[in-house]
């Protein structure tokens, strides 16, 4: 809060509305015989640029009378004394009025468009008569705050006499100071009389500080009597004419402020109107308003008491009357010297909207994108962190030339991409410390100056790409470094780069280049890998793995590799287990890795890493059919027996029953449906032969699949095949023979049972 209530502020700095996009000065006042020069803003767009602009005056019944405009119109009445001229670079036009008279008081509107309806902004001008001056009389103009001052002339028979300046107020005179040193309280402090002895003839009264209150007429005197010498003064003093600043919405603007070498010494300020009061923005005695906290720079500009202050990521909230002051206590005081600005903040702006504030966590990585003018595609680009020490100063951590603070070695780089009125800044391996304010800047257009704050979060997040952070690597030999991303990544670009301070080189994907390094990940493993082989010294260096859609960069990783002499064999680096997520555990493949021995660059390749599990045969499944095939086969034909001999009594027994005659005809039927069984027979000798006959690997379990062969249910155990092909045909050989001979014998032994059967006398 300031040390008064600045409320005579409110009358020579009335409100202005900000609805309209076209903006200019409310209120204009001049005296006769005087020129005005009005500057009227618009938004710099095409259109606008291109568009009619006009000055008309308000009449009766709303109508608006054109005076001037851009299309080279003028009126009789401003003709040879007005002109308009248009300025597209800053979005604005001036209209000049000479040859003032009391007739051009009024109302009037700057605008632009086809007609005088569109858009337009309300000034009032007010031209008064100049002041009736008595003679001798002498006129000072002097700007509040400033000093002025005050020559009187006396006659030689006067010098020893009393000298004294009083104001006059009504019909009387007030005394403001005299040589007896009595001097008007208002004035106390501020007025001072010299005189530089007789011969000069001539005394001077010194006014600092002066206030609107201090403007009148003024009678200096030397004498009392009738012979007295006296002199009349016209003191005006002027209040500051507020300049117009007209800023795009999250843009950039600029104070200048020139107060004079009087107050160069004294500490500044700027502060901006708020219900009669003026509340400190910044000053140079680092006082400063947290809503511009991490977007606002005092700069003292030379010895002569200049300054500027600028104010980055303007909001709507922002508009208003700033004035700019000097005080000891650095806060507004009447009677110092002031300067005044109206800004107005444009909402349609140019500036993209972006986030104006990023988090991260601790020692993961942001990427933020910064908007320049797309007209300026070949401007330097900056990013600088704000500090608050100093008046605030901000600065530059990297360029676009790739100039970047020690401090932030491998964990910063500026990429031009995506372009077309953008760029991406990227830093990793964040810690606390990186919190705070940071601003997005070119050598172009001043008024693209972007500000985003970065927050950094301790717990619990964690950096979504995992990698180690050290590794050392050996000269000649081969390194592979790995670092892990989350599901949410997969559909993403997976890149490393090798960093440097002119940014992080990418390695080109496979499919780009066969002769460069390649870079792939698979949905099961999440891992991006990379591979150097005949390690270098000039392999050493800041690695980077990272994500990005297209030109959009996201998350980072870094590794530092350093490269020794000592160790040997080659070294492969795969992210912690225990930054591993249960959810995204990697499973090492138990399956032996074939060698690509086509390389596609002895040098540094990248490769997709897969860690799929995959499951070997257990040995003990390995069943052995070499040894046991004898005693198998040995114990098929006894079971052949045992189980044909009772079904050949059958058969006997049937034969018994049926008339001689057809005992061969019989036996031709008998023969056709044991051949019925042959494959089952054949088959039961092998499920035999398995399950009775020897097996050296006892522990073994085989697997039994069924398969539907032609309709017929065929049940195959299945083991594993012999080392030899050879040996597996010799054993289904063995195995079909040994069938078929017991086959044979089955036949045989049931011809001689029927045979038997008909040798036996039969019962009539």
């Amino acid at each position: 809060m300031t040390h008064f209530q600045l409320t005579f502020l409110l009358a020579i700095f009335p409100v202005i509305s900000m609805k309209s996009p076209i903006f200019g000065p409310e209120e204009v006042s001049s005296v006769e015989g005087n020129s005005v020069s009005i500057r009227c803003y618009y938004p710099a767009t095409s259109v606008n640029r291109h568009s009619r602009k006009y000055w008309c005056r308000q009449g009766a019944g709303g109508m608006c009378m054109t005076l001037i405009s851009s299309n080279g119109y003028i009126s009789k009445d401003y003709a040879g004394r007005a002109s308009l001229t248009n300025f597209p670079e800053d979005g604005s036009f001036v209209v000049n009025i000479e040859q003032l008279t009391h007739n051009d008081t009024g109302s009037y509107k700057c605008g632009l468009g086809i007609n005088n309806k569109g858009l337009y902004f309300g000034v009032s001008l007010e031209v008064s008569h100049g002041p009736e001056l008595l003679n001798n009389t002498h006129v000072y103009t002097e700007n509040l705050g400033s000093t002025v001052t005050i020559e009187c002339p006396f006659k030689r028979e006067n010098a020893p006499n009393k000298k004294s300046l009083c104001k006059k107020i009504g019909q009387s005179c007030e005394l403001v100071i005299d040589s007896a040193e009595n001097v008007s309280p208002s004035f106390n402090g501020r007025a001072r009389l010299i005189i530089q002895g007789t011969s000069q003839q001539v005394f001077r009264v010194i006014i600092s500080h002066l206030r609107l209150s201090d403007a009148g007429m003024y009678v200096c005197q030397a004498g009392e009597t009738s012979n007295a010498d006296q002199k009349n003064v016209d003191l005006q003093v002027l209040e500051p004419e507020p300049e117009l600043v007209y800023g795009d919405l999250r843009s950039s603007v600029t104070f200048d402020c020139a107060l004079g070498p009087e107050v160069a010494k004294e500490p500044k300020y700027l502060c901006r109107m708020n219900n009669g009061t003026c509340d400190v923005v910044i000053n140079t005695l680092e006082k400063r308003d947290p809503a511009f906290e991490g977007r606002i720079l005092l700069t003292p500009k030379g010895d002569n008491g200049h300054l500027s202050v600028l104010i980055t990521g303007l909001r709507k909230e922002d508009a208003g009357l700033y004035l700019c002051g000097a005080h000891s206590s650095g806060l507004p005081q009447e009677g110092w010297p002031m300067q005044a600005w109206q800004l107005f903040v444009n909402e349609e702006s140019m500036i993209p909207q972006s986030r104006s504030v990023v988090k991260g966590v601790v020692g993961g990585s942001v990427a933020m994108l910064c908007p320049y003018n797309p007209k300026e595609s070949n401007s330097l680009k900056y990013w600088c962190r704000w500090e608050g020490s100093q008046n605030g100063h901000c600065p530059l951590l990297v360029e676009s030339q790739g100039l970047v603070q020690e401090q932030y070695e491998g964990r910063l780089a500026l990429y031009e991409e995506p372009g077309n009125g953008t760029y991406t800044v990227i830093l990793n391996q964040l810690t606390a410390q990186d919190a705070g304010f940071y601003w997005c800047l070119t050598n172009g257009d001043p008024r693209w100056r972007t500000t985003v704050e970065l927050k950094v979060v301790e717990a619990p997040g964690e950096p979504s790409l995992k990698g180690p952070q050290n590794v050392t690597a050996v000269l000649g030999q081969t390194l592979t470094l790995s670092c892990q991303f989350p599901c949410k990544f997969y559909s993403y670009e997976k890149y490393w780069c090798k960093w440097s301070n002119r940014g992080c080189r990418l390695l080109p994907s496979q499919d780009e280049s066969s002769r460069q390094a390649s870079v792939s990940c698979s949905q099961s493993s999440r891992l991006i890998s990379m591979t150097l082989t005949s390690i270098s010294k000039a392999d050493e260096g800041w690695y980077w793995c990272g994500v990005k859609q297209g030109h959009v960069y996201g998350d980072t990783a870094a590794v530092y590799v350093a490269v020794e002499e000592t160790a040997e064999g080659s070294r492969h680096i795969d992210p912690a287990p225990a930054n591993t997520a249960p959810e995204e555990e990697v499973v090492e493949s138990s399956i032996p890795k074939t060698e690509d021995h086509a390389v596609l660059n002895p040098k540094l390749f990248a490769e997709e890493r897969a860690v799929e599990g995959a499951k070997d045969p257990a040995p003990g499944n390995r069943a052995s059919v070499d040894a046991g095939s004898s005693d198998g086969h040995g114990g098929s034909s006894r079971v052949l027996v045992y189980t044909l001999v009772p079904l050949g009594l059958v058969l006997a027994l049937g034969a018994v029953a049926v008339w001689v005659a057809r005992v061969r005809h019989r036996k031709n039927v008998d023969r056709v449906s044991i051949r019925s069984y042959r494959t089952d027979i054949s088959m039961a000798d092998f499920e035999n032969s398995r399950d009775s006959g020897g097996n050296d690997n006892l522990g073994a379990s085989p697997v039994t699949q069924e398969t539907i062969l032609k309709g017929k249910d065929e049940r195959v155990t299945t083991v594993e095949s012999p080392t030899n092909p050879e040996e597996l045909k010799k054993t289904k050989r063995s195995s079909k023979e040994e069938a078929e001979m017991a086959y044979s014998a089955f036949l045989l032994q049931s011809s001689n049972i029927a045979a038997q059967a008909h040798d036996v006398p039969k019962d009539v």
